[in-house]
């Protein structure tokens, strides 16, 4: 029985040697060589901001099966960096974007393709890349500043749309008709409001209390001509709460 086994063997061996020796003969006694993909061509473009160069050097190595990973995150980056400096902020979030499922650990990556949301106006994205930065590197600077201005204009925008459609009043208690009209108009309520708003700031930069003593004087003139208008003939109460605002606001909006 072994004997049998032995030859078996024997036989299997001078198989394989033999189909080695066809496919060396084949290819000139020489077995095929491995085809190294060289990532420097997309690099040195990339870095020479030449878009034409960096589009066929980059593909060919991005769309190469037989790149290695560490090679594709280069050509990745840097194609992305490259498509960020030229706006073109789609093509630079989805190279980021391959490039970080490589590698999750980049916090830089991370800011950068935060500060490309930030580009296409997807703010609460942006916030996410940023703070994913900083959760990987707590000292990073740049994402750090990112994350708090973002989370400040997130509270402002959480804060007008709270008071959105919401006048400077209380509306529960409104008695007259012409604040029952501004509390059932979205558009007139952020109009009372702005005027209520201006008129407190322009209060707070006066040049002295009798300048600021006037300005309170004739906002409230003009409450005693919106309460008395409204309802009236030809009383147009849109119209003339925009053009309080403007009176407080001045020319320039300001």
């Amino acid at each position: 029985m072994r004997s049998q086994n032995l030859i078996r063997l024997s036989g299997a061996v001078a198989l394989c040697a033999l189909s080695l020796g066809a496919a060396h003969a084949a290819t000139g006694g020489e077995p095929a060589a491995v085809v190294q993909v060289d990532v420097a061509p997309c690099l040195a473009a990339a870095a020479a901001d030449d878009m034409d160069k960096a589009g066929s050097a980059c593909a060919s190595v991005i769309d190469n099966e037989k790149t290695a990973k560490a090679d594709l995150l280069k050509a990745l980056i840097a194609r992305g960096a490259l498509y960020a400096r030229h706006d073109q902020v789609d093509r630079a979030i989805a190279d980021d974007s391959r490039a970080l499922q490589l590698d999750p650990t980049l916090a830089d990556l991370f800011n950068a393709r935060g500060e490309l949301w930030l580009k296409k106006g997807d703010k609460p994205k942006a916030v996410q890349d940023f703070g994913a930065a900083l959760k990987i590197d707590p000292n990073h600077e740049k994402a750090r500043a990112n994350h708090k201005a973002m989370a400040r204009e997130l509270e402002r925008i959480g804060a007008q749309m709270a008071v959105a459609g919401k006048p400077s009043f209380n509306c529960r208690s409104a008695a007259r008709a012409v604040e029952k009209a501004i509390c059932a108009n979205r558009e007139l309520a952020d109009l009372d409001r702005e005027i209520f708003a201006s008129n407190a700031r322009a209060i707070r930069e006066a040049r002295n209390p009798a300048e600021a003593r006037a300005l309170q004087r004739e906002q409230d003139e003009f409450i005693a001509r919106r309460n008395a208008g409204f309802g009236r003939p030809g009383y147009d109460l849109k119209k003339a709460m925009q053009e309080r605002l403007q009176r407080i606001n001045g020319v320039d909006g300001y």
